[in-house]
């Protein structure tokens, strides 16, 4: 591009930030009729990350699409998060993405061409990193620019992984460290490190594909991907669907760079506070919890990571795959049991 663009000079919020609160969206939900057929599998009933259709007895398709607006200023780096973060859904599930349509929002007096080429371009290169193909696509005029895809993949209906699978006695994974919302917050008012914002785009961009794929391999049956309800609002869906309690060890939960710190400069989102507000009622916040750790459990994830329950005699080979598949920060960070009054047990 002849022009240097700044996609973040378009929006208050970007990525998973800008979603309506959870409580919002549970009270919209409310009115949705849900369709009556054998032949879907898993639907909005528990919030799951996408829906499934069965298609035969050895073939379901998984649905699901995802957009927002830019969480960076390159564009091309906005078209490769979004795309990251839309696939992410059909590998939570356990599935393999096959094909993708562009949603596609662009402001045509605000913006040259260029960049919306780019962000095409971002898209296409990350989709194709998934193996996923783009197809076509739909396009609007409108400010501020968003972008995402509709996705669809390829399941075996007795292989689906749904956030209702935990049990209890599993152990908590988590592939990716938190603080995305944090740091991106961070970069805006000049208070974040190269190496730090870099790194949270790294996390970002990265697909959730080789976490998955040691998912499958080990017969995980309850997961979730971490984006914009936060570790604790995610957590939360996943303990309401599997009717068990999850303990969460937040000090043990992987942070990127600065984040912690970060919080004592003011760098806490709006969306962080929406999160905490949906969720505070079923959660058990234990005494003396820090603050900053309490606030991060609620940062709004744009392309996070799996978060899956395992039982115990899986757990260190689990981990060693996902540190030879690179995923060098996926950590125990709690464990499930029984229901016990609180869906979530928040600790130091």
């Amino acid at each position: 591009m002849s022009k240097k663009i700044d996609l973040l000079q378009m929006v208050e919020y970007g990525g998973c930030s800008a979603k309506i609160s959870p409580k919002l969206l549970e009270d919209i939900l409310k009115y949705l009729p849900l369709p009556t057929d054998p032949n879907i599998l898993v639907d909005i009933d528990t919030h799951d990350d996408a829906g499934v259709y069965r298609v035969n007895d050895s073939l379901a398709l998984v649905l699901t699409t995802d957009f927002f607006p830019p969480v960076c200023s390159d564009p091309y780096e906005f078209g490769q998060i979004s795309a990251a973060n839309s696939i992410s859904d059909v590998y939570a599930m356990g599935g393999d993405p096959v094909l993708a349509l562009n949603i596609m929002m662009f402001p045509s007096a605000k913006l040259p061409v260029e960049a919306y080429a780019e962000i095409l371009k971002g898209g296409y290169d990350k989709a194709t990193e998934a193996g996923v193909r783009i197809i076509g696509g739909h396009t609007i005029d409108d400010f501020p620019p968003k972008y995402g895809l509709a996705v669809v993949g390829y399941i075996h209906p007795d292989k689906i992984i749904t956030n209702a699978g935990a049990k209890s006695g599993d152990l908590l994974i988590l592939t990716k460290p938190i603080g995305t919302a944090i740091i991106l917050a961070g970069h805006r008012l000049g208070l974040v490190s190269d190496s730090d914002l870099e790194e949270a785009k790294r996390l970002m961009k990265l697909l959730n594909k080789s976490g998955a794929a040691v998912m499958k391999k080990f017969n995980i049956r309850g997961a979730t991907d971490v984006t914009g309800f936060g570790l604790a609002g995610h957590a939360l869906k996943m303990a309401r669907a599997s009717k068990v309690s999850l303990n969460i060890r937040m000090n043990d939960v992987p942070l990127i760079g600065n984040s912690y710190n970060l919080i004592d400069e003011g760098c806490i989102p709006g969306a962080s506070f929406r999160n905490l507000e949906y969720a505070e009622k079923d959660i058990d916040f234990a005494s003396g919890l820090d603050y900053n750790l309490k606030m991060i459990a609620f940062d709004a994830q744009t392309s996070g990571g799996l978060l899956f329950s395992s039982s115990q005699d899986k757990v260190s080979n689990i981990l060693e795959d996902l540190n030879t598949a690179g995923l060098l920060n996926s950590k125990v960070i709690g464990s499930v049991t029984e229901y016990k009054g609180k869906y979530i047990y928040l600790n130091n």
